[in-house]
């Protein structure tokens, strides 16, 4: 359980788990570390992860491809603590105490990865001001 660790736990969700979330969850993972609990979701999930999403964040060294797209729970919800949604609109349970952000981002589905490489930029910088407000690094 999220509260038991003591460390922020944050969900993203789109509607296909396949781009946007994933890339998110694996910048968040690959930037933040063991300091958040990361989960990704999807309210429609596809059946595999974006392969030009893929290419774009083997490009900057991180290896998406074993991932799969997830249902997204109720179960997923209560346990983080802030809620990601990348487009997935009303869809998206809403419980109260927990903090919701909406990142208005490019849906990468069917799109080359030319494309996607600037979402995967953008994805980056938003990820690190959130590492920033929710667990910023232990200075010595």
């Amino acid at each position: 359980m999220a509260e038991s660790s003591g460390k922020p736990s944050v969900l993203f969700v789109c509607v296909h788990n396949a781009g946007r979330s994933q890339m998110a969850a694996a910048w968040l993972t690959h930037l933040a570390g063991d300091r958040v609990e990361v989960r990704s979701a999807g309210s429609n999930p596809g059946e595999t992860v974006n392969p030009a999403a893929v290419e774009a964040m083997t490009e900057v060294g991180i290896d998406i491809s074993a991932e799969t797209p997830k249902i997204l729970t109720v179960d997923a919800v209560k346990e983080s603590d802030v809620c990601i949604t990348m487009g997935c609109g009303d869809t998206c349970p809403v419980f109260p105490g927990k903090r919701y952000l909406d990142w208005k981002l490019e849906d990468p589905a069917g799109q080359g990865v030319d494309a996607v490489r600037p979402i995967r930029d953008e994805i980056k910088t938003m990820v690190e001001g959130l590492i920033a407000e929710i667990a910023p690094e232990k200075t010595a």
